[in-house]
């Protein structure tokens, strides 16, 4: 294809990324942070820290030079931990070329103030870059995905005929893509199932059965949808791919950052411990702190969030999360739901 494409981001999503485009014959180019980690992957072809036994394909192209990459890339894919977001988007601001197509992979909500991926490119970028924006998002496990397990994603921008070019270079006979205009929708959907992922996997250290982890996952999303609504969100979103397909794929994955960080803090690791061994981010940790900025800014209640962020940061027990959940006054199922 004659499409040129330049990902920005080298962890386990974006070399997966990167390899399914350049075996589709796209010219494709990974910026890796460090230059002797890219002159590792080069001599190795592949990523073993984050991707190991996937090789490269010929058209893969690796550099640590932010320039080389995105020079001539008509989409330029940002993949990164959402905590060094504004500090990539400024390293290739001068870089990117104009009318480029910028595709967010990231999942995750700023922490002080819950902004949106979208939300942060508009304020460092301008709005001449949020026009040709996009973000995906679905149940993406990086892992699976690079095996060539059937998969599918969601593509959202304001911009139908930019969400279909999106979805041209990452539809495959493994990886299907779908169209959404719902941008707020599916980066909330995106963001927010990491939190849930986070209780799924203390339920399941807890040694808890199949009716705590649905019950865990269905009122998680019934608090998605929620702050998603409150937000402008499409109510449908919720029920899609990037709603309940990732929230699915993530609370029940032994391959989930945010479900091993749950796991292991219900087994009584610490926060610190747990995070100091692992090679990638568990973007739950963080977002849970956005999410709830965010709701009290909207007025939303979101009591398992509020639970989460307690043993994440105050100290709780997740036992006691539990009860405490378990304690609140009952309610109405969908109380702060509903379709216009």
């Amino acid at each position: 294809m004659s499409e040129s494409v330049a990902i920005i981001g080298s962890g386990s999503w974006g070399t997966t990324l990167a390899v399914l485009l350049a075996e589709r014959g796209i010219d494709t180019r990974l910026w890796v942070h460090r230059a002797a980690d890219a002159e590792r992957m080069i001599a190795d072809r592949e990523n073993v820290r984050f991707l190991p036994g996937i090789e490269f394909p010929v058209g893969l192209s690796v550099t640590a030079d932010a320039a080389q990459a995105i020079a001539g890339a008509g989409i330029v894919l940002i993949v990164m931990p959402m905590r060094s977001l504004v500090e990539n988007l400024l390293k290739i601001e001068a870089l990117l070329p104009r009318q480029v197509v910028l595709v967010s992979g990231v999942k995750g909500l700023d922490i002080r103030a819950g902004k949106r991926v979208s939300q942060i490119v508009e304020e460092t970028l301008g709005v001449q870059a949020a026009r040709g924006f996009a973000t995906m998002s679905g149940p993406n496990l990086a892992l699976e995905i690079a095996a060539k397990e059937p998969a599918t994603t969601v593509v959202a921008s304001s911009d139908g005929r930019v969400a279909e070019r999106v979805q041209r270079i990452f539809t495959t006979p493994w990886f299907r893509s779908y169209t959404s205009s719902d941008v707020v929708g599916v980066e909330l959907a995106g963001s927010l199932k990491n939190i849930i992922a986070l209780g799924a996997g203390m339920v399941d250290g807890l040694g808890f059965g199949s009716n705590a982890k649905a019950s865990l996952m269905t009122r998680g999303l019934a608090e998605i949808t929620r702050l998603g609504l409150a937000a402008g969100a499409d109510p449908l979103t919720f029920g899609g791919l990037a709603g309940i397909g990732d929230l699915v794929a993530t609370c029940g994955s032994t391959r989930s950052r945010n479900h091993y960080v749950g796991r292991e803090l219900a087994l009584g690791r610490t926060l610190e411990d747990i995070t100091a061994g692992m090679n990638m981010v568990a973007e739950g940790v963080y977002t849970t702190r956005g999410a709830l900025a965010l709701a009290g800014r909207l007025g939303v209640e979101m009591p398992i969030t509020e639970g989460i962020n307690q043993v994440l940061y105050r100290g709780l027990s997740v036992e006691a999360g539990v009860k405490q959940l378990m304690s609140r006054p009952a309610g109405r199922e969908l109380q702060g739901i509903s379709l216009p």
